[in-house]
């Protein structure tokens, strides 16, 4: 039996650093009290966190993060498991919450237009034209990924902005979506494609997971790589090898 609810998810919004140090102490009341493992990453960009524990426990939580303001709109991706893919609970305060290295991409106010999975399904078909560009780390790459995407040999994602001149043959006129595993690099990369003047990039809204979720594995080749002990993902979101 699936008892273990593991949920994810982010969002970039700007906060104070007296903020993050009194909502450090809170999150980690809060997931403490709540038996919870897992880890949240906090910074001035915002919040990124991965969770799991006993299905009430991990709808305790959501209730108590959406109460704060800046939270309200957080959407969660949830998948399940038998077993806690944590050993730990962790709450951090760092300078990104996904390093990336330059200050000026800020995704709260100018990014990619997400696009619902449903949506790509369909221009999977409907545009031959559109270019899938997967902002994951070779490893990862290597495990699964969509039919004819590109990727950029990324050892971590803070290359991403220096590996973008492998794009060099594509035209910056031609249609161009970004993907990760759950939406996080794929919106900061989308960013700094249209700072670098591609003119028509969109992003996967909520990655790969969400798009296993909506549409399973139509397209998908392979399984999808998490960091934590699940190791990886099927396409109906069952841990592989289970």
């Amino acid at each position: 039996m699936l008892s273990i609810s593991n949920i994810s998810g982010y969002r970039f919004i700007q906060l104070s650093n007296s903020f993050l140090t009194e909502l450090q102490i809170q999150l980690l009341k809060e997931t403490q009290r709540l038996d919870l493992k897992g880890t949240v990453l906090l910074s001035k960009e915002g919040v990124n966190l991965f969770l799991s524990g006993q299905g009430r426990a991990i709808a305790c939580f959501q209730d108590f993060l959406h109460s704060y303001p800046c939270f309200k709109s957080l959407v969660f991706k949830t998948s399940f498991s038998d077993f806690q893919p944590f050993k730990r609970m962790l709450v951090k305060i760092k300078k990104e919450i996904i390093p990336f290295g330059i200050a000026a991409i800020n995704p709260e106010k100018y990014t990619a237009p997400s696009i619902a999975p449903e949506t790509l399904k369909k221009w999977l078909i409907e545009r031959p034209d559109l270019v899938l560009l997967d902002t994951r780390n070779s490893f990862e790459v290597k495990l699964g990924s969509f039919e004819n995407a590109l990727h950029l040999d990324l050892k971590h994602f803070r290359d991403f902005p220096r590996n973008v001149q492998k794009l060099g043959a594509i035209s910056k006129e031609v249609p161009l979506l970004t993907f990760c595993t759950g939406g996080i690099r794929c919106e900061k990369a989308s960013a700094f494609l249209l700072q670098q003047g591609f003119n028509e990039v969109y992003q996967l809204e909520g990655g790969i997971l969400n798009y296993f979720e909506k549409c399973g594995g139509a397209h998908y080749n392979g399984i999808c790589f998490v960091f934590d002990d699940r190791k990886a993902l099927t396409p109906s979101l069952e841990v592989f090898g289970a």
